[in-house]
This record gives structure tokens, sequence and C-alpha cells, in this order.
């Protein structure tokens, strides 16, 4: 008696080998479907990055930040999009209660092993020249909630940063951020100056030189820390 092998009768019988090598080729997509879902932590499709390759494409047309070339700036300072957190009461806030201060906003989350590597060198940035002129503002977009980036920030010994939090997480899409981190550099009058996407050390010189810059900065006394916070 013949077996039915599942093709129709006077169909080519399919070999052996390229049923084989169809079905490794589907588990290796699907290894990668699953670990690319996995790889993302829930929240409104943010991940961990590096530079953006378009923002890269964009730097390459404008002019460099010098010591940290992956600062995109923008050709002339742009509005930004409209952004809702709390702070650490949990008192409504937006982006426009900052209105006369340069901010550097970074964007950061928990789950976020880059953000914790760099978290440090934005408290120090924010001990050395947070002023009535200048605030560090580090924002958790992170469903999490306050208490869990307040634990984060006291974990790895954040004094200087106030905490502010978003677990709507909608900051990140109104902002147009890849991923996280991403910093971007607001001028007094809430436009953007520039944005890096991906970490840096915020407290090197090269750092503080464009911080200096944005505050219009040309002594050794810019950008000192004023008494009144």
């Amino acid at each position: 008696m013949v077996m039915n092998d599942g093709n129709p009768p006077g169909a080519p019988r399919k070999s052996y080998a390229a049923v084989t090598a169809l079905a490794a080729l589907a588990a290796v997509v699907g290894f990668a479907a699953v670990y690319g879902t996995l790889g993302q932590p829930d929240n409104n499709g943010m991940t961990q990055t590096g530079a953006a390759p378009a923002e890269n494409a964009e730097a390459a047309s404008r002019r460099q930040a010098p010591g940290l070339p992956a600062f995109v700036f923008k050709k002339t300072p742009e509005p930004l999009g409209e952004v809702n957190f709390t702070d650490e009461t949990g008192t409504a806030r937006t982006l426009k209660d900052f209105h006369g201060k340069t901010i550097l906003l970074n964007l950061w989350a928990t789950w976020c092993a880059p953000c914790r590597h760099e978290m440090p060198s934005l408290d120090r940035l924010q001990a050395e020249l947070g002023s009535d002129k200048f605030e560090v503002v580090a924002l958790a977009v992170d469903r999490t909630g306050a208490e869990a980036a307040r634990k984060f920030l006291n974990d790895i010994g954040v004094k200087a940063l106030k905490l502010y939090a978003d677990p709507t997480t909608r900051s990140g899409s109104a902002l147009k951020a890849v991923g996280m981190p991403t910093t971007i550099l607001i001028d007094a009058e809430g436009r953007e100056i520039g944005r890096l996407p991906g970490p840096a050390e915020w407290d090197s010189e090269a750092a503080k030189s464009l911080i200096k810059e944005a505050l219009g900065a040309s002594g050794p006394d810019a950008g000192a820390p004023s008494t009144t916070q």
C-alpha cells in the first residue's frame, strides 16, 4: 500500500532537505520576532538606544558640538510639543513652567541600562551648574511611576536632581524621542536647541561648554550656581 504524503496525485514530492531548510528558517524568524519583542519594554515602544541613524545623517550636514559629536543641533531653535508630567509632590508640571530658564531635559526609564550609567554625570552637572538660569530636568518616562523612579535615583546615589515623572509615557512621543536615553537642550524661550540620542558624560568639559554656550556664557563665572534655587 502506498502512503499518502499529503501531495496531490501527480504532484512532485517535497524533498526532505527542502522541508528541513524551510523549518529551520521559520525557527530563526520566530526567534528573532520573540527576541525583538522581549527586548523592548512595554513603554510606548521606547527602547534603549544609541544615536538614531536619521539624526546622525542630519548631524553630518550641521555644525558639531566639540567633544559631543552625537549632539544634533537644530538649524534654528524649534518649538517643542506639549509635555505633561508631575514633580515629586505629584503636582502637574509642563515645560512651560521652566520658561526663562535654559534646561537640559533628559528622558530616561528605570529599565534603561545606559540611563543608569549616565545619570550620575547629570547629577554632577546639576550640582555644578544648576541655578535660577539652568536646570537638568531628568524626566522618568516610565509606567512604573514616581515611586520606582525615586528608588532608582536613590539606588545610584543621586542628590542634586529633582524627580519628575511621566507614567503615561506620552512625553516620549510628543518630543519625538527614538529611545532611551534622549537628552534635549532647551533655551529660555522653551525651544529646542538640539538633542543627543543615547548616553553621554554630561559633566565633561565638552558638555559644560555646550551648556554655557546656550546660556550665553562668556566669563569665568558664567553658569555658576545661584544662591536661590
